[in-house]
């Protein structure tokens, strides 16, 4: 075996070398004209023999293609000097392989240098960087800058001659290099009277490139790339070879590529689809075409003659801006559809682009790709519209359509299921048979959660396992309508179906033969959610295997009880009925004889069902089981109009017509139409869904709200409670179906009252529930914050009302009631704003003054038009309303100008939080593409009040002047074209003003006014009544005409029904709300069966009496108890509804004012305290002069003897050690807290030593901040 030679170490001279410029220029050809091996590239190219353009693979050596670019880039350049050029011509020989360019218009200089001492045309082509692109500071629309150029090609040529005129020295230049430059002939100069020209003929060194000759690729490269000038060169007129280019435009130029496409797109019949190009020109400098590519993005691109074939900047940024039209367009057409990335529309593209760049840069020396930031361009060029619009009519929105839609079936077509006997999944307990030949008579049933899927299983043991499968859905399955693909090929849930049942994308079915189930069970609870999935799932059948549908017994449904009603032992009923729907079980409830004797079930789901009820259910199939009648042609628009985005309007109307007690009657049919489904089932959940999003027009609330307010006034919670436990309390007295977060976010935004929340807020808040830095979204946890009543609360809902209104049943027990009938329209006075199925609403909020004094013009007038308009307004907002027109209101925040360079906002629009608006603020200074106006700001906002101070380039304000407004964009503007509100009947109604509302409500609220009256009247009567039968009883015993003593209650009963006294059941009425069932009370004694059923406790209010009232004092007080009553009922009666309502209004507007009067004297309370306590802490420079001076407080005196005080004790002093690390706001927290703490340590010196324990462990005091800031309040107290 042959040992390798061991090699000889190299010594250090030997390792490193020297070498000129020169001699590295040709060993690392790389660096500078790119590589000099061959390579192999698709790319366009000139055929001679077609004489067109082709695109083809291309052998050529890129170093070669770039030294005879430099020159005609150089000739080419010389258009950007001379704008006389007009003339350019080439030659190629490629049998003796030389070439020569040449260019008229104005020469090189023919003198003597005179710094480096030689001739100039000598310099610029025989001596290494020499350019006159130097000067960066010079914008050039030139192909060349680093100085190299020409070099270069002289370098790699062993031939190179100039030939050059310069008419203004009448003298004419040549010389000629050898050998890569390295020989140089002496110049020869003589005196001519020619224009000027230049012309460089080389041959370049072959051998250098690998390659002995001139191929013909590189000759076809060649070509093209005169052609290139042609295209891109206006004004010049380019010759090849002696013989002109018919290309003087670039459009024509750009014509060469198309009939090239058309050609390679001919069909079989010999026809090919039209080449369209479209042209731009959006600034002088760029020229821009657009033809529909073959799939594939190309692009032919120039910049300053150079033929950037990488693209660059310059094309991303005009394609970019036809791809953001492409997509909008697109995505118009293509909802739903796979979203399609920038880099697929762009495959539908090809862009030509002829621009001049000042001082362009590159990736390299080769030039084929720009990297030119966009900024730096020299010229931004925005495509036109029309250029955009006509792209949108040509075939690349079709073709990019067709891509999407090949896209999409692939993507679906993923997830297709197939007739396979076992599935793998966890929660999916399958048929025996399903998969196999008898897959067709199997029956998958699609379960509302695990528990209902466990009742199925108990139900699928009493039939037949081996054909019934069970899966459990989660929650509600997409709606694949308006869903994108992207979407729906994600979805889990929509993905397991279609492999349960074995479906196939696109697939067609007249049987279900080829399925692994020929059939689809829901199961479902019986409310409205449960609706929704059903719907939800027929619409994905719909929409993705329509034909399903139409195979009749295909879809089927389970049904279960909502109540169960039974005689006797439950488990063995003498009598039953199953109900399911309420409006059912209502029905038999009001027949005689259903009332009593019946025990009642509810059943608010599945869940509530247990196993022994499923087998019964599954036992008796024909009661419970309904099969959804095969699609008629007409029902597929019903579900795209329940269930599209675009039939907006078209649901407006199905809701808007809805029937209050409209229901599904499942009894007695075996069949549900889809017809049915969607008009009589589904359309309850959308209207449930109104209901909770869209407010009543009576009282302004949404349920949940109304259900909040129930249980405080339920519980006269005048007491703070916390807001979690209050969300609780409200859950389980009203039944509330949702989770106790969205109670949670109900009540605190019932009880904000910063500006833009409520006018009128009914809880009070207690703890921080937000603010208008945030809009809200700033309110502590729930766990944190407490509430109760406001102090007006009681005067909007009158507790008189409570027993007129009609309540809700929820499993037999009252709750809340249907609507409470405050005393003006809370409506109007709160806002509402909120988003339904098929409607919206946005009311805005108005001033509870101009509501008031609207009601009371009406009452007194007694006619609509005797109200006046009125303004949206909004408690402690301070900006400028003003009225555009009768629908359109405009609200302007106010900024004033400071000085020359600052100005200062101190109110923003309504409902424009001041973070966003400082989020604004910083994204204008930190914008990149358009320079900043704004130089700096302060901030000296409150949680209830704005200011900025805002410092300004003084020119941008001088600019502006008059449109600060604008320029900040301090305006917004509200409509009342979308006043929407549930009417007194609870069917959704578009209010067109807001006195149409006031209107309505008016009318509720004085027939309520006159129930409430005669409600009143007849309780007074009641009172005066018993009055004066106690009166007569006492007086009656006093003379001895009636004994009481030594008798049974049940002679003495006997005895007053024969004296006339009058019966008072102890029954406690409907008074309360809540209580709408009469209720016996319980008594306390002792009574036998035939007292009670003699109506003994009827005279309790006699008989009951302690003996201290048989006394004649206590008949006169009775006496004048009775005239007092008379009077009461006197004055009453003498009132109208009208008077009633007044009375109750002053009272409200005189709490209301008095709260607001509180409120505003306590913040100014707050301010006055806080300026005093910046003054001691030394927050402003007086204060800080004077305590500096004086070293003792204003407060001083109430502090112990000076002598018993620590000098040592400064707590400002001990501040500068970390007090830099803390924001502003700890830092004056922290001021705060220690001037407090050294009060407190003169006076409770023992108490206070804890808190000067910190001294030594400072830099843990920052975290602590806010803990030790709660307890400020407590410090100062003690």
């Amino acid at each position: 075996m042959d040992v390798p030679v061991e090699q000889k170490a190299k010594k250090g001279s030997e390792q490193y070398e020297k070498l000129t410029q020169l001699e590295h220029i040709l060993k690392r050809p790389d660096t500078y004209i790119g590589s000099v091996e061959q390579t192999t590239e698709q790319m366009w190219v000139y055929n001679s023999e077609t004489e067109s353009m082709e695109n083809r693979k291309v052998t050529f050596v890129p170093g070669l293609y770039k030294i005879f670019d430099e020159i005609l880039v150089n000739a080419a350049d010389n258009k950007q000097r001379d704008k006389n050029m007009n003339e350019l011509r080439v030659w190629v020989d490629a049998e003796k392989g030389v070439i020569s360019v040449k260019n008229n218009g104005k020469g090189i200089p023919i003198e003597m240098h005179t710094k480096e001492g030689i001739w100039i045309p000598e310099m610029i082509f025989g001596h290494l960087l020499t350019s006159s692109n130097y000067d960066d500071n010079e914008a050039k629309t030139t192909g060349g800058r680093n100085g190299y150029g020409a070099k270069l090609t002289n370098i790699y040529s062993t031939q190179f001659e100039l030939d050059t005129v310069d008419s203004k020295s009448k003298q004419r230049y040549r010389q000629t290099w050898r050998k890569n430059m390295s020989v140089m002939e002496k110049a020869k100069i003589d005196k001519v009277k020619v224009d000027d020209y230049t012309q460089v003929t080389f041959r370049p060194d072959f051998s250098k490139f690998g390659m002995e000759k001139m191929d013909a690729d590189f000759e076809a490269l060649v070509k093209r790339r005169v052609y290139d000038m042609a295209g891109t060169a206006k004004g010049v007129k380019v010759y090849l070879n002696g013989e002109r280019i018919k290309i003087s435009k670039f459009k024509q130029y750009m014509e060469m590529y198309t009939k090239a496409i058309k050609t390679e797109n001919i069909v079989n019949d010999g026809t090919a689809p039209e080449q369209v190009i479209l042209t731009d020109n959006p600034h002088e400098r760029w020229e821009i075409g657009f033809a529909v590519s073959d799939g594939s993005f190309q692009q032919v691109s120039f910049v300053n003659s150079i033929a950037t074939t990488s693209g660059g900047t310059h094309v991303n940024y005009i394609a970019d801006q036809i791809c953001d039209k492409l997509e909008e367009i697109v995505n118009k057409k293509n909802k739903g559809g796979v979203k399609l990335k920038k880099a697929q529309l762009k495959n539908h593209i090809f862009l030509f682009v002829n621009a001049l760049i000042v001082n362009p840069a590159f990736t390299s020396q080769t030039k084929e790709q720009l990297t030119t930031k966009v900024s730096a361009f020299g010229s931004r060029p925005q495509v036109s519209e029309k250029f955009l619009k006509d792209i949108a009519k040509t075939e690349v929105v079709n073709n990019i359509l067709h891509f999407a839609q090949q896209k999409a079936d692939k993507v679906l077509a993923k997830s297709d299921g197939g007739r396979r006997q076992r599935m793998n999944h966890s929660k999916l307990t399958d048929a025996n048979k399903a998969g196999t030949k008898d897959g067709h008579r199997c029956t998958l049933v699609l379960t509302e959660g695990d528990s209902a899927a466990l009742l199925a299983l108990a139900g699928r043991a009493v039939v037949n396992p081996d054909l019934f499968g069970v899966f459990p859905l989660r929650g509600k399955v997409l709606n694949v309508r308006d869903a994108s693909v992207d979407q729906i090929s994600k979805n889990q849930e929509i993905q397991n179906i279609k492999k349960f049942i074995g479906l196939q994308h696109k697939k067609e079915y007249t049987d279900t033969r080829g399925l692994r189930y020929g059939h689809i069970m829901i199961m479902t609870d019986q409310d409205h959610d449960g609706s929704h999935i059903k719907g939800l799932l027929i619409n994905f059948l719909q929409v993705q295997f329509p034909s399903l549908l139409k195979i009749p017994g295909f879809l089927l449904e389970f049904i279960t009880p909502i109540v169960k009603v039974w005689k006797g032992d439950p488990k063995h009923p003498k009598a039953k009925h199953d109900f399911f729907t309420m409006p059912e079980y209502e029905a038999w409830r009001e027949q005689p004889g259903h009332s009593k004797g019946w025990d009642h079930k509810y059943y608010k789901g599945l869940g509530t069902s247990d196993t022994r009820d499923a087998q019964i259910y599954f036992a008796d199939l024909d009661k419970h089981l309904k099969t959804f009648h095969a699609m008629q042609d007409h029902e597929p628009e019903l579900l795209e109009m329940a269930f599209s985005k675009k039939k907006a309007d078209a649901r407006k109307t199905w809701l808007q017509n809805f029937v209050p007690g409209t229901y599904l009657d499942m009894s007695g049919t075996e069949e549900i139409t889809y017809d049915d489904f969607i008009n009589k089932e589904l359309i309850l959940f959308s209207m449930a869904d109104n209901q909770r999003s869209i407010p009543s027009v009576i009282d302004g609330l949404k349920p949940g709200q109304r259900k909040v307010m129930y249980t405080c006034f339920r519980r006269n919670m005048k007491k703070d409670m916390k807001v979690v436990e209050l969300a609780g309390l409200v859950s389980g007295l009203t039944a509330y179906p949702y989770g106790d977060a969205s109670l949670q976010q109900t009540i605190v935004a019932m009880a904000q009252n910063f500006v833009g929340s409520n006018n009128m807020n009914v809880l009070e808040p207690s703890g921080n529930f937000g603010s208008r830095l945030q809009g809200g979204s700033d309110a502590a946890s729930a766990r944190y914050i407490y509430t109760r009543l406001s102090p007006f609360a009681r005067k909007i809902f009158h507790q008189s009302d409570e027993a007129l209104l009609t309540y809700n049943l929820d499993d037999g027990k009252t709750i809340e009631p249907e609507q409470y009938v405050p005393i003006l329209p809370m409506v109007l006075i709160n806002g509402a704003e909120g988003i339904g199925t098929g409607w919206s609403t946005s009311i805005p909020q108005y001033k509870p003054d101009d509501v008031i004094d609207n009601l009371i013009r009406r009452m007194d007038v007694g006619e609509k038009d005797a109200m006046q308009p009125m303004t949206p307004w909004y408690r402690g907002w301070t900006g400028q309303t003003d009225q555009i027109d009768d629908t359109r209101f405009k609200f302007t925040g106010k900024i004033e100008v400071i000085d020359e360079t600052t100005v200062r906002v101190t109110e923003l629009p309504v409902h424009y939080w001041t973070q966003a608006f400082k989020d604004k603020l910083e994204d204008i200074i930190k914008a990149e593409k358009t320079p900043s106006f704004i130089k700096d700001y302060v901030e000296y906002n409150t949680p209830e009040t704005v200011h900025f101070e805002i410092k300004l380039e003084a020119k941008t304000l001088q600019q502006n002047e008059g449109k600060l407004e604008e320029l900040f964009k301090l305006s917004n503007t509200q409509v009342t074209t979308n006043l929407v509100a549930f009417d007194p009947q609870g069917r959704i109604y578009k209010y067109a003003s807001p006195l149409d509302i006031i209107e309505e409500f008016y009318h509720v609220r004085l027939q309520k006014y006159q129930q409430r009256k005669d409600w009143l009247l007849s309780e007074m009567h009641k009172e005066l009544d018993k009055l004066n039968n106690q009166a007569r009883f006492v007086n009656m015993i006093i003379k001895n005409e009636l004994v009481v003593s030594k008798k049974k209650k049940a002679v003495l009963v006997k005895e007053l029904d024969k004296l006339g006294f009058t019966r008072f059941p102890k029954v406690i009425e409907a008074k309360k709300q809540g209580e709408l069932e009469e209720v016996v009370e319980d008594d306390n004694e002792e009574s036998d069966d035939a007292e009670v059923a003699a109506g003994a406790n009827d005279f309790d209010y006699l008989l009951g009496m302690p003996i201290w009232s048989l006394t004649e004092e206590r008949v006169a007080k009775l006496n004048k108890q009775i005239g007092d009553k008379e009077v009461e009922i006197d004055i009453l009666t003498a009132k109208s509804p009208q008077d009633l309502w007044k009375e109750d209004l002053t009272e409200l507007r005189t709490e209301y004012q008095a709260y607001l009067d509180e409120e505003k004297a306590r913040d100014k309370k707050i301010n006055a305290n806080g300026r005093r306590a910046s003054g001691k802490l030394g927050i402003g420079g007086q204060a800080s002069k004077k305590r500096n001076a004086n070293d003792s407080d204003a407060s001083e005196s109430d502090f112990a003897p000076r002598s018993q005080r620590r000098p040592n004790l400064r707590l400002l002093m001990d501040c500068s050690a970390w007090a830099p690390r803390l924001s502003r706001s700890q830092q004056v927290s922290t001021q705060l807290l220690m001037a407090l703490s050294r009060n407190l340590l003169h006076r409770h010196q023992p108490r206070s030593r804890s808190l000067w324990r910190m001294r030594s462990s400072r830099r843990d005091l920052s975290p602590s901040l806010p803990g030790l800031h709660r307890r400020l309040p407590q410090i100062r107290k003690r």
